[in-house]
């Protein structure tokens, strides 16, 4: 009998432990003051860099409405595509505003806010090449962002003749479209628009969709009080419309009805 209460008073002292670990991040925030944030830096609309050194774009927009919303002041943590996660996983940033899309492999690692914002995940490629789907990428080169969502999908479907070449940023994959170094890229449609501003003479063209998608906040897991807070922040400016707004003035499309709905 002695020993199944000690066993109890234990598991009840883990619990209470477990309890105040996950509430020391929010805590450990608030106390702080400042809500540090990784946000893209070579991913236009969602984030780059201006002529004057500053950070713009739509993640940055919602990053700064967040903190704005949660009543914290706001450290802006420019990361890649390759080291969002690490930066999270270290404990470099609170949260994780980078074109995250969610998927089972990254549910494994941290969790995810409700989404924020579209994202069609999809192939391009100049009109002369004949793409409609994976199979059509035998033998031919295609340029991603290493750690992006397209690396994995495209590491997944194409066949084993296809050339995947990863780059540690967009800006790098993007040189390599426009210097011919790859034939096609994998890539966010809005990121592929801007692409085609550049590309005069070898404008790409969607080929096919790998996936509809959106982007979502990351953050550590079993971190409940912090979701809590992110996803009261993104319905506040859901029902405001200034998320819509955001979404809007970067995109030019709506924020669409299904991913409008507000999480309590």
């Amino acid at each position: 009998m002695r020993f199944a209460k000690l066993l109890l008073l234990c598991l009840a002292l883990c619990f209470m432990a477990v309890q105040n670990a996950q509430a020391d991040a929010l805590a450990d925030i608030q106390k702080r003051g400042v809500l540090r944030i990784a946000v893209p830096q070579d991913f236009a609309p969602f984030g780059s860099v201006t002529s004057d050194m500053k950070l713009q774009g739509l993640d940055i927009d919602v990053a700064t409405l967040i903190a704005k919303n949660m009543g914290l002041k706001l450290e802006l943590v420019p990361v890649t595509s390759a080291n969002r996660i690490a930066y999270l996983q270290t404990r470099k940033a609170d949260l994780a505003i980078s074109t995250l899309g969610k998927n089972a492999e990254r549910e494994k690692v941290i969790a995810f806010s409700q989404p924020y914002s579209p994202y069609n995940n999809s192939v391009f490629g100049p009109a002369s090449l004949k793409v409609s789907g994976p199979a059509d990428l035998a033998g031919k080169t295609i340029g991603v962002a290493r750690g992006t969502f397209q690396d994995s999908q495209l590491t997944e479907t194409a066949p084993p003749s296809a050339v995947i070449k990863r780059y540690e940023d967009n800006n790098g994959m993007i040189a390599a479209y426009l210097a011919g170094q790859v034939q096609l890229v994998g890539t966010g449609d809005f990121v592929a628009v801007a692409l085609a501003g550049k590309a005069a003479s070898n404008k790409p063209q969607m080929k096919y969709i790998i996936q509809e998608s959106a982007c979502y906040v990351g953050l550590l897991k079993e971190e409940p009080a912090l979701m809590a807070k992110v996803n009261a922040a993104l319905s506040q400016a859901k029902k405001s419309n200034e998320l819509n707004a955001i979404v809007q003035k970067w995109l030019n499309v709506p924020l669409p009805g299904k991913m409008a709905v507000q999480f309590e």
